[in-house]
């Protein structure tokens, strides 16, 4: 599968566009990770971009990733891709487990991309100039995207070894290297 085909998979799956957002934000995240680490940036891409493809229509665990993993596998999309897919739910653990780079990966980007993307949305500037620090500052406030896992966010972190600082600067960066497709330009007024 090519990015161009992926892209036509979420078309024909996904309606929210906030859902594409989220998708595009991860599979920027895993393409800057790609190249930190010198994998294949590609295979790390179309990881990222499909990950949560199949949400809208299979939003209950265990279906949500397990019914997309049986479309991609009728796709012929590669098991690595697949299984790395699997892997970012934790219903999925016993079976795939975050053992790889590209799997820890894809649990270290997910929850932090939308967290990124809600504290973007509620600043003038929205990524420019959006540090690490005032992320960590949104953390603390339990109340702001209450449904983002704190946890998942620092584990994310912890599983690659990267300090927390680090990781919140490397998923920035990449949003902020797709901030047109994501919507997140700066306001005019700033």
């Amino acid at each position: 599968m090519n990015r161009n085909e992926a892209l036509a998979l979420l078309g024909e799956y996904v309606k929210n566009e906030a859902l594409v957002r989220h998708m595009l934000a991860v599979e920027a995240a895993m393409a800057r990770y790609a190249r930190r680490f010198g994998e294949n940036e590609y295979q790390w891409r179309l990881v990222g971009l499909l990950h949560d493809f199949d949400y809208e229509r299979f939003p209950e665990p265990p279906d949500h990733t397990q019914k997309g993993a049986e479309i991609l596998r009728e796709l012929g999309v590669d098991e690595d891709i697949i299984g790395a897919v699997l892997s970012h739910a934790d219903w999925n653990l016993d079976t795939y487990p975050r053992d790889s780079l590209l799997r820890k990966t894809l649990f270290a980007v997910d929850e932090l991309c939308g967290f990124v993307y809600a504290v973007a949305l509620m600043r003038p500037n929205r990524l420019d100039g959006l540090s690490a620090r005032s992320v960590k500052k949104k953390l603390k406030q339990k109340s702001f995207a209450a449904a983002v896992s704190r946890d998942d966010i620092h584990n994310g972190a912890e599983a690659l070894g990267i300090p927390l600082d680090e990781h919140i600067e490397e998923c920035v960066a990449a949003l902020a290297d797709i901030k047109d497709a994501l919507g997140l330009q700066a306001d005019e007024a700033t």
